[in-house]
């Protein structure tokens, strides 16, 4: 506990649906430290929402490509390319930085689910975020995980001072479209044919949340 001495806040979050969440916050006060932590309670069990460390490299790999091969087209990035890409690609995504950083949940001592988020790296660009790799192992949908992902980003959007949110989901996915609008995102714009997968052309809708009025 002597790491936490400085400032120690257990924040509630109210999420979408009415399920209480926590985030722990932790400061020092020569350097703000900042851990993140959320729960979802589930028929399976209860699913961990955290940030990503580099423990969890080998896990990352695994779910990533399994999401790649399962739902080809929710994905710009391509199996076959990223198969081969040496540990240290999967280590760099994995280092949280003040430009973004990588959530998991974690059922039964196993990633089930990820996202991440990345912010503008100029002057003019900082204020925003994209929210990015949204998956969520087969056997474990339809249990609010994924919503706990989303919320999860937001809360470290707000407290990094990002202004507004955005994402791009294929147009297909009407689940994953009403998961992000009950959280907030609304369509401002389509892509057309954004991917190019199996002999098809997909749209991306284009979708943004303000996250502060001003």
């Amino acid at each position: 506990m002597g790491l936490w001495r400085a400032c120690l806040c257990l924040e509630s979050v109210q999420p979408a649906g009415g399920k209480h969440t926590s985030v722990i916050r932790r400061r020092d006060t020569k350097i703000r430290v900042q851990s993140m932590i959320d729960s979802v309670h589930t028929p399976k069990g209860t699913v961990i929402i955290r940030e990503a460390s580099l423990a969890d490299v080998n896990q990352f790999r695994d779910l990533r490509l399994f999401a790649l091969k399962d739902s080809p087209t929710s994905f710009s990035a391509d199996y076959r390319t990223i198969f081969d890409l040496p540990t240290s690609y999967w280590e760099d995504r994995l280092k949280p930085t003040v430009l973004g950083t990588t959530f998991f949940a974690e059922g039964n001592s196993k990633l089930v689910g990820m996202t991440g988020i990345r912010r503008g790296d100029s002057p003019k660009t900082k204020h925003g975020a994209g929210i990015w790799g949204v998956f969520i192992r087969p056997e474990w949908r339809g249990l609010r995980i994924a919503q706990g992902l989303i919320n999860m980003c937001c809360e470290w959007a707000k407290l990094h001072e990002v202004q507004i949110l955005k994402l791009a989901v294929v147009s297909t996915n009407e689940s994953a479209i009403r998961l992000y609008e009950r959280s907030g995102f609304i369509i401002y714009g389509t892509e057309p044919r954004a991917l190019y997968y199996d002999n098809q052309y997909f749209d991306e809708l284009w979708m943004s949340r303000s996250l502060f009025d001003s």
